[in-house]
């Protein structure tokens, strides 16, 4: 395969995962390219090598802006909008990682938490506030290793990890 058909084949794959991951193909998409180009791109070329309409890709260049997986370059005697992907892929996770942990399992752990005030009486009903009490345990604790990974930068926290086996 030729970078091209390769570069295509990624752009493909990373729609793909996107889908698994709950997020928009297209969006998955913008980003694989994003990723995979040296120099940034206007949105009516990434419409055209996708073959996304335009408000399909103004709206998920905006969601990636708002993750903080793709930034606007400013390119001096021209007044289009350039959009390129952030590079380094422990960012790019650690991102992802924050905008989930924030949008996702937050809120989740939140409403467990009020599902979980109530009065327990039988023992059906103690087994279940138990069943909240140590899923909420259990989010909370990953919640904190996922912050001590989004706050540590990737060498310290692969050190800490061989260091742990």
């Amino acid at each position: 395969m030729n970078y091209k058909e390769t570069q295509d084949e990624f752009i493909q794959l990373w729609g793909r995962l996107g889908t698994n991951w709950g997020i928009n193909k297209a969006m998955a998409q913008i980003h694989a390219l994003l990723l995979s180009v040296e120099n940034p791109l206007t949105t009516d070329e990434i419409m055209e090598q996708l073959q996304i309409s335009r408000s399909n890709a103004n709206l998920n260049i905006r969601a990636l802006l708002d993750w903080g997986l793709v930034y606007k370059k400013h390119i001096p005697g021209d007044r289009k909008e350039y959009f390129i992907g952030e590079k380094d892929m422990w960012d790019v996770a650690v991102k992802i990682m924050t905008e989930r942990r924030r949008r996702e399992v937050e809120p989740v752990v939140k409403e467990l938490k009020q599902l979980a005030d109530f009065e327990a009486n039988s023992y059906e009903e103690k087994n279940f506030k138990k069943l909240l009490s140590d899923t909420i345990d259990l989010s909370e604790k990953l919640t904190s290793i996922g912050g001590m990974v989004e706050k540590a930068d990737k060498f310290s926290f692969f050190k800490w990890i061989i260091k742990g086996f």
